[in-house]
């Protein structure tokens, strides 16, 4: 049930009829009729916008086009009034019944409320996380991380197909660095003194990696030239670091449908099928490009390369693919690693990549522009810096991995729902302050303790209702009357169960998954304020003593709204909260 979408219905009806009537002429294009709630809640229930956008094909004054719809609209047992508002926006009010039965189908639906089909049935490849497998992911690919999850279920939520997937960066240099750093473990398990050399990586936890390494193999190694050991120990080292991420991740709650290694693609001519199915299309050729912005002639020499032709699918210059000495740019790879995935027939494509990354998005959409001839689209989100606080001041944890700080010291320290629900409480490509006093801070400052105060205070009194003889399962619940549920106050937080379905369509339609913990926080707050009101007018409060029937009314809504927070936080992967401690 999408209440927002019903009385979208009934205008278009409406405008329908007005056209029939001849008030309205013929082959109007009614897309961009909408209905949605007003910008001040004083205003109404929803407003639409019909008026105004008909006026000009209509060749009518919007206020005109308003009048009638008013009365058309005013008709409907569900409209409790319509107004003409300024030159032509048209403000409903609905009748308390339209409010009172979204209950009754948030307890008829149960966590399914606000589940949409309108992906139906549509496959999209989300792409996250994607670090170099060189060590623990640090707290910028926490961020990532949960945003893609948290997206990837969005998007299952409202009937899509979903397939999350790694992308393993283990064909480049660094892996290289990574085998030599496990190296000097391993020479240090076996007694010797080492010293790191800038552009190793000396965080602690390769001491396990170089160790068991020592243990398996003993001194095979020691004394040999890098030549001897190299392959193996990228191999090895690869394999540890791997399963050293998807511990990472699992302690997130995040599992991968797919890890793809970049290493498979090389030596396997993946490469060369994928440009030359754009040598096909004409968008490969040898040519030299203008000096870089900042750069004069004199600082630029000039030299011919084998180029993408990524300005024809959108980009400011055409791309380098294949260096002077004949090896692949880093480019290349992603354009076939790309290839690949529009091979596999996804509808749809998104990467979700760290703030870094930005200077990639323009020639990868015109990569996969190209490869899929303009028929996948693919959505790059960047996920900014995370700042890490400790009262208010900047905070520097102690760096296991060397010299950053990991995604596991953050987890340890506040637990894997705070995490994700902090790091959902900005949009993505917004910087986001992660202070560890703040996010434990028992306050409505608090985004994660307001909506999960919100649901455990619904679980305490559900056990107070049943420890007082109350009946509270949803079949009794929804039985209950519905229209004693009368007050402006619990009418407000049955307006705001009736947004979620209209929310989870706008959040997954643009990919946005802070949308529902702003909704989350919305609905605690119209939930606390009601619960707030009860301490003034006992009428108000959930459990009314010696009248089972009424307090099973109350407990209707207030289950309803466990419901849906149960549902959003579980979109965003987080537990919700039965009591709190």
């Amino acid at each position: 049930m999408n209440l927002f979408a019903d009385i979208r219905t009934l205008v278009l009806h409406s405008l329908d009829a007005m056209v029939a009537e001849g008030a309205l002429p013929d082959g109007l294009d009614f897309k961009n009729v909408a209905v949605e709630p007003p910008r001040d809640a004083a205003h109404g229930d929803m407003a639409t916008n019909a008026a105004m956008v008909l006026a000009k094909a209509a060749r009518l004054k919007p206020r005109d086009i308003a009048d009638t719809l008013a009365g058309k609209l005013a008709a409907d047992e569900r409209v409790r009034s319509a107004e003409v508002a300024g030159p032509g926006f048209l403000n409903l009010r609905l009748a308390p019944a339209v409010w009172q039965g979204v209950i009754g189908q948030v307890l008829q639906t149960g966590v399914d409320f606000g589940r949409s089909e309108m992906g139906q049935g549509r496959s999209i490849n989300v792409e996250f996380v994607s670090a170099n497998p060189t060590g623990p992911l640090h707290v910028g690919h926490t961020r990532g991380a949960v945003f893609g999850d948290a997206l990837a279920s969005l998007l299952q939520f409202s009937g899509h197909q979903v397939t999350r997937e790694y992308y393993i960066n283990d064909g480049g240099a660094q892996v290289d660095v990574l085998a030599r750093s496990v190296y000097l473990r391993y020479l240090e398990a076996l007694g010797q003194e080492v010293a790191f050399e800038d552009g190793t990586y000396p965080g602690d936890y390769l001491i396990p990696v170089g160790e068991a390494l020592a243990r398996d193999r003993g001194d095979i190694w020691v004394d040999q030239p890098e030549s001897v050991w190299l392959e193996a120990l990228r191999d090895h080292a690869t394999d540890a670091m791997m399963a050293l991420i998807r511990s990472d991740l699992a302690s997130l709650g995040i599992e991968m449908d797919v890890f793809f290694s970049e290493k498979s693609l090389y030596g396997t001519g993946r490469i060369e099928a994928a440009i030359e199915d754009l040598r096909a299309k004409g968008l490969i050729y040898r040519g030299v490009l203008e000096p870089p912005k900042g750069k004069t002639p004199e600082d630029w020499e000039p030299r011919e390369q084998t180029l993408f032709k990524s300005t024809e699918h959108g980009d400011d210059v055409d791309r380098p693919i294949m260096k002077s000495d004949g090896g692949w740019t880093y480019f290349a790879p992603d354009i076939a690693y790309h290839y690949d995935k529009v091979s596999r027939g996804f509808d749809a494509l998104i990467d979700v990549f760290g703030a870094d990354h930005g200077g990639y998005v323009k020639r990868m959409k015109a990569a996969v522009s190209a490869l899929s001839e303009g028929k996948v689209p693919l959505d790059i989100k960047l996920a900014q810096l995370v700042r890490l606080f400790k009262n208010g001041e900047p905070f520097k944890m102690s760096k296991r991995a060397g010299n950053f700080v990991t995604l596991r010291d953050v987890v340890d320290q506040v637990g894997p729902d705070v995490t994700r629900f902090v790091m959902l409480t900005r949009k993505n490509d917004a910087p986001l302050d992660f202070d560890f006093d703040k996010v434990l801070e028992q306050s409505r400052d608090n985004p994660v303790f307001y909506v999960q105060y919100a649901h455990a205070r619904v679980m305490s009194v559900m056990r107070r209702a049943t420890e007082a003889g109350i009946a509270t399962d949803d079949a009794t619940l929804l039985a209950a009357d519905l229209g004693a549920l009368d007050h402006e106050a619990e009418l407000n937080v049955a307006r705001k169960l009736a947004e979620w379905p209209r929310l989870v369509e706008i959040a997954a339609r643009t990919n946005e998954p802070h949308r529902v913990a702003f909704y989350l926080y919305e609905l605690a707050g119209d939930f606390h304020a009601l619960w707030n009101r009860g301490n003034d007018l006992p009428g108000l409060r959930f459990i009314q003593d010696g009248d089972n029937a009424t307090s099973q009314s109350k407990m209707a809504l207030a289950r309803a709204v466990s419901v849906v927070i149960s549902a959003g936080l579980g979109i965003l992967g987080v537990t919700p909260a039965q009591e709190m401690r």
